[in-house]
């Protein structure tokens, strides 16, 4: 059985991947519809699938798809969701407009697939979520995780293309002697760290800080799991790092964690130290698999602690790649 596809934002980073994986991965496509914004509608592009031609979102007959990723804003979602489902087509957004809602699963295929049960709308989790999850998870089935406390270095193409490109114009600006500017980001990204994502919130964490809390407690099923994370923007392009320290119930010990872990699919350990092999950007780059490494014990949590360090791409698994995986558990 084959598709009929259709990719709302397919001009934007995370629509251009969402083509390249479906072809990667086989996915079966009957047809595949690009959509974008009206100003882009009649453009053409060329795709492993062959040349498209764009068509404007806002007027998308989705009696005519079987299946449509939105990897566009949230507010357009939340406009368009209903209208796509009620003419009987699968929605995955990318988007957070329905990450919180009860009623609309999260999910991140090798944790919680029955969670999309006769669901039509189907959220994918923000990258730095979906990134994490995956080594948490395991953990957490073996050894029972108590406390996650999580730190992230996260690379412009977070921000979409406009940081990507903001990044390398800015640098150039700053190699050249010009003052480095910022438009994109709240203060210059060239030979710097931010430690701000998103909007403040009331408790003084970032939105994406708090985006990891909610969002990990609600695919893992466990809404009282004790979080804490900083989100902090750096100037790479591609891939978040997050260094992530666990207190868990029963004893655990660095061993075993790397032998769980080289177990699990969508991991990939990287953790010699003798030789300097640990996860890394430029390993993980256009990677499917998250890299995960110096796995170590908590010197503060002991031998009920952990410590590790994981890197991936948050273009593929934390948007693109989860979502076609939602989409072939459909």
């Amino acid at each position: 059985m084959s598709y009929k596809i259709g990719i709302m934002g397919a001009t934007g980073a995370v629509g251009r991947e969402i083509i390249e994986v479906l072809h990667d991965r086989n996915f079966p496509v009957e047809s595949l519809r690009l959509y974008a914004s009206e100003r882009s509608a009649g453009k053409t592009i060329e795709t492993p699938f062959g040349e498209i031609t764009i068509e404007n979102a806002g007027s998308a007959d989705y009696s005519q798809l079987d299946i449509a990723f939105f990897a566009i804003s949230g507010g357009w979602s939340k406009e368009n969701a209903q209208k796509a489902t009620d003419a009987g087509c699968y929605v995955i957004d990318n988007s957070s407009a329905f990450r919180y809602d009860d009623e609309v699963p999260l999910v991140v295929p090798e944790i919680n697939a029955n969670a999309i049960g006769d669901s039509k709308l189907i959220a994918n989790p923000n990258c730095t979520t979906a990134i994490a999850a995956i080594p948490l998870y395991n953990l957490h089935k073996e050894y029972v995780l108590k406390k996650v406390i999580i730190s992230t270095y996260q690379a412009t193409s977070g921000a979409g293309a406009a940081g990507m490109s903001e990044l390398i114009e800015e640098t150039r600006n700053y190699l050249e002697g010009k003052e480095a500017r910022n438009k994109v980001f709240v203060h210059p990204i060239v030979f710097n760290t931010i430690p701000h994502i998103d909007s403040f919130q009331e408790n003084d964490y970032t939105r994406e800080e708090m985006k990891v809390v909610w969002e990990t407690r609600k695919i893992f099923s466990e809404p009282d799991m004790a979080i804490s994370c900083t989100c902090v923007r750096i100037p790479t392009m591609r891939v978040h790092g997050e260094s992530i320290v666990i207190e868990t119930e029963k004893p655990i010990s660095p061993e075993d964690a790397k032998k769980l872990l080289g177990e699990t699919e969508g991991i990939e350990l990287k953790d010699d130290i003798e030789n300097n092999v640990y996860p890394m950007p430029l390993t993980a780059t256009k990677k499917y698999d998250v890299e995960v490494g110096r796995i170590r014990q908590n010197l503060v949590f002991g031998d009920h602690g952990l410590e590790f360090f994981v890197c991936g791409d948050q273009i593929l698994k934390g948007a693109a790649l989860n979502a076609v995986q939602i989409a072939e558990k459909l």
